[in-house]
């Protein structure tokens, strides 16, 4: 154990095991941090796993205390050095573990393994920092150099791999986070790849009281935040599923690659969301991460592609029941519609029509003979509703007012099968096809340049 008059004396962790019930100082990379969570009692806490030479796997856990989550070290990237004065070597069954108090144990965090700076980028208030300190981040930043820091770690998923209910671990891009109700934050990644399209449960009829969520955040996103989403992947939100506990989500750093091992994806209203569960870790990844290089060469090879706002479900190719005018233009995904600098501009997409109101044949047109339906269509990227009205849906239906007609087009889109009869299939679930449609935006009212934009399908047909 390290004496008062050396505190710069470190213990390599395998010595550290040994040392049970006793105060040391130690200095090792960190690997892996849980999401900071507020105690049972007043402090906050987190995990930090660190390694050294001696012991360089599986590593041991530092659990942090501290009088609130700005006082815990907040690790700016897994390979990062975090120096360790005081902590209480302890035991948990078989698991040997070092105990941060908040009274008398100290901390510093220090730059990686390709960084010639000793100065620390977050230090506790108690530490002090020593010449000696130096050639011991020194070894660690050599040491490191050679070292992966994913060796023996879990495997990860893409998001277009994801599975309802299954623990997994994410791989992925932090975008944005905010606040949607006290202590409980939500968080927007995304890794460049299409979160599966999932199969339709709702009733057709509860369109008109209940329709189909937009959105998984209970408001939508102002522009300028969506403007800052990449056009082309699912964004994923994620939320904590933490009871009481409050998680400290705000300190997550937006344009940052993380690796969330074990949390939990659900569907809510046929959308994907995460759950972040109580035992969940987090590793902040370096940009130079073999995986995070190829995940953005992935990404960039698909954008240069001239396919690459089409979703991936949909290749080789979309279906066939559909028809545009403008069969030349380039597709776009429902993001760039929803971020298109234009107020009144034209697009055209490939989407899933996954709801309809109204949904039956004999209620399509006003009292005067107008064509009035709201679709709601998505894309991996985004919901939107989008109207078919007065000649756009003549064009849409093909000129047809055969009401068995129009409920079979109807139901080609919408993924009915199973019945003729549609006063019997509302309960069956769909997956609708993908389809190709033009979609033009506009505001419903000219000089009400803050309001929202609506969409309107045209140049558009449903084929037999």
């Amino acid at each position: 154990m390290a004496s008062r008059d050396d505190d710069y004396r470190f213990l390599q962790l395998v010595d550290a095991m040994a040392s049970i019930n006793q105060r040391v100082n130690l200095i090792g990379v960190v690997v892996e941090t849980s999401i900071p969570k507020q105690s049972k009692g007043t402090d906050c806490f987190c995990t930090v796993k660190i390694v050294d030479e001696s012991y360089s796997s599986p590593g041991i856990s530092v659990n942090v205390f501290a009088e609130n989550m700005e006082k815990l070290p907040c690790v700016e990237s897994a390979g990062d050095i975090i120096q360790l004065s005081h902590v209480q070597m302890k035991t948990h069954g078989r698991e040997v573990y070092a105990l941060f108090n908040k009274k008398f144990s100290s901390f510093a965090l220090f730059e990686g393994k390709y960084s010639a700076i000793f100065d620390p980028y977050q230090l506790s208030p108690n530490f002090r920092a020593r010449d000696q300190d130096k050639k011991f981040i020194v070894g660690l930043r050599k040491w490191s150099v050679n070292y992966q820091l994913d060796r023996g770690a879990t495997e990860f998923v893409l998001l277009k791999e994801i599975r309802v209910g299954k623990r997994l671990n994410l791989m992925c891009k932090v975008l944005h986070s905010y606040e949607i109700k006290r202590n409980e934050w939500v968080i927007f990644i995304w890794d460049g790849t299409d979160t599966p399209p999932v199969t339709i449960q709702s009733k057709l009829e509860d369109e008109r009281e209940n329709t189909l969520p937009l959105r998984f955040e209970p408001f939508p996103l102002s522009r300028d935040v969506l403007c800052t989403f990449p056009a082309v992947g699912t964004v994923l939100r994620v939320i904590a599923d933490q009871g009481n506990e409050k998680l400290g989500l705000h300190l997550l750093k937006c344009g940052r690659w993380v690796k969330f091992v074990n949390m939990v994806c659900e569907l809510h209203g046929g959308l994907w969301h995460g759950l972040l569960m109580p035992s969940t870790k987090l590793q902040l990844l370096p940009n130079d991460d073999p995986h995070v290089l190829q995940l953005q060469r992935n990404y960039e090879e698909r954008v240069s592609s001239k396919w690459a706002r089409m979703p991936f479900a949909s290749f080789p190719w979309c279906s066939h029941i559909t028809e545009t005018d403008y069969e030349d233009v380039p597709f776009v995904t429902l993001m760039n519609v929803l971020t298109d600098p234009e107020v009144t501009a034209k697009f055209r997409c490939v989407v899933r029509v996954i709801g309809a109101f109204p949904w039956k044949a004999e209620d399509f047109r006003s009292p005067v003979g107008t064509y009035r339906i709201r679709l709601t269509l998505e894309d991996p990227t985004a919901r939107i509703h989008a109207f078919v009205y007065a000649e756009d849906g003549e064009e849409f239906f093909g000129g047809c007012s055969a009401l068995d007609v129009l409920t079979r087009k109807m139901s080609n889109l919408l993924g009915i099968t199973g019945s003729d009869d549609t006063t019997e299939i509302t309960d069956i679930p769909r997956n609708p096809p993908w389809v190709q449609c033009c979609i033009k935006s506009y505001y419903l009212d000219k000089s009400d340049v803050w309001g929202s934009r609506n969409y309107r399908i045209f140049a558009t047909k449903v084929v037999e």
